[in-house]
């Protein structure tokens, strides 16, 4: 069986079995192969596991001048 990788819009990635319909929010990365070569180009470019809205809350935090802590 051939896989796809896909991505979220929170930039989360998963694979997907190529041939079906991706779930709603999913997009495909344009990588696809074996279920291990897909998991090896996930592993390549996930490389922060936190959502993107909560680093963008992490980013905004951290750029807004705060009491020393």
């Amino acid at each position: 069986m051939d896989y796809q990788v896909v991505v979220n819009t929170q930039e989360q990635y998963s694979i997907w079995p190529r041939g079906r319909d991706l779930p709603a929010g999913w997009t495909a990365e344009g990588t696809a192969g074996t279920k291990d070569e897909c998991l090896a180009r996930i592993e390549e470019v996930w490389v922060d596991m936190r959502p993107r809205s909560l680093r963008e809350q992490m980013a905004a935090t951290a750029a807004v001048p705060g009491d020393g802590n």
